[in-house]
């Protein structure tokens, strides 16, 4: 009976033993396979990793900084060709290459500027647009960049010589601007309004209307491609043209205000302006 146990015991012990050669030997055929597997997935991952870490950094640098604008303000906005050009596009440029940005420039009615950049459908509204109160109750403004004045446009030989003659007269303004807001406070005058500046200057060449009010730099610009028009000396109003951005856009006007900082004390910003008005 022993001899039996016994060798039943020898013959367990045999299988055990053959059993674990074999499994020894299945461990070591699979591991290159596994080894081969593992590194051909990480070469096929690696290439995606690397592309959604670039994606990831230029998202971090800024991504697209939308402006939205009226391209009818030469020499703020205006169209040279097929490409939006001008103080304001290039001024914004350069505040969007200092927050690692890339700008794309929208053109729209003037009016339509404050309603787009509070969708979200731009992010910031540059068109030679003045901090009023009206404004302010709608959106955020950044730092003033530079200052302009409006002035009044009318024929020679008129007889308005300052503001103190408007009264009684047709003016024309191009709508939503601050000539617009401005001329709204001018007593007994009735107001024409245009969606671009340069349709208001047509209308006074024609006679349709007495007198414009608009920024100085555009007024120079119109008055000198028609005939018949001169601009009074006497100036209308002094304004600062500053940014605008959605109210709860704290983050981008912190940004912005530090590019500007940084673009004024440079020289960039008065040689970009340098470069469309010249001394007289």
């Amino acid at each position: 009976m022993k001899k039996k146990v016994v060798g039943i015991m020898l013959c367990a012990a045999m299988t055990a033993a053959v059993m674990a050669g074999c499994s020894s030997k299945e461990t070591a055929a699979e591991a290159p396979a596994e080894t081969e597997a593992l590194e051909e997935e990480t070469e096929e991952e690696a290439p995606a990793e690397a592309e959604e870490e670039k994606e990831a950094s230029e998202e971090s640098a800024g991504g697209t900084l939308i402006m939205a604008t009226n391209a009818y303000f030469e020499p703020y906005e205006y169209y040279e060709g097929d490409q939006i050009v001008g103080i304001d596009v290039e001024m914004a440029n350069a505040v969007a290459q200092k927050l690692g940005m890339e700008l794309k420039v929208e053109d729209m009615e003037f009016d339509s500027i404050i309603p787009a950049v509070n969708s979200g459908k731009a992010d910031i509204g540059v068109a030679g647009m003045t901090v009023t109160e009206d404004r302010l109750a709608n959106v955020r403004f950044t730092k003033p960049y530079t200052t302009a004045t409006q002035v009044i446009i009318v024929q020679e030989g008129s007889e308005i010589a300052g503001k103190d003659d408007l009264s009684g007269k047709t003016i024309g303004v191009q709508l939503g601007t601050t000539g617009d807001i401005f001329a709204s406070d001018i007593e007994n005058v009735s107001i024409e309004q245009y969606n671009k500046g340069m349709d208001a200057v047509q209308a006074l060449t024609t006679g349709k209307i007495d007198a414009v009010i608009i920024d100085n730099e555009p007024a120079k610009q119109f008055v000198s491609k028609a005939e018949g028009l001169k601009i009074l000396e006497e100036e209308f109003v002094t304004e600062a043209y500053a940014i605008a951005l959605a109210k709860d856009n704290e983050e981008l006007l912190e940004k912005i205000n530090t590019a500007l900082d940084e673009l004024t004390a440079d020289g960039t910003i008065q040689g970009i302006i340098d470069k469309y008005i010249t001394a007289e």
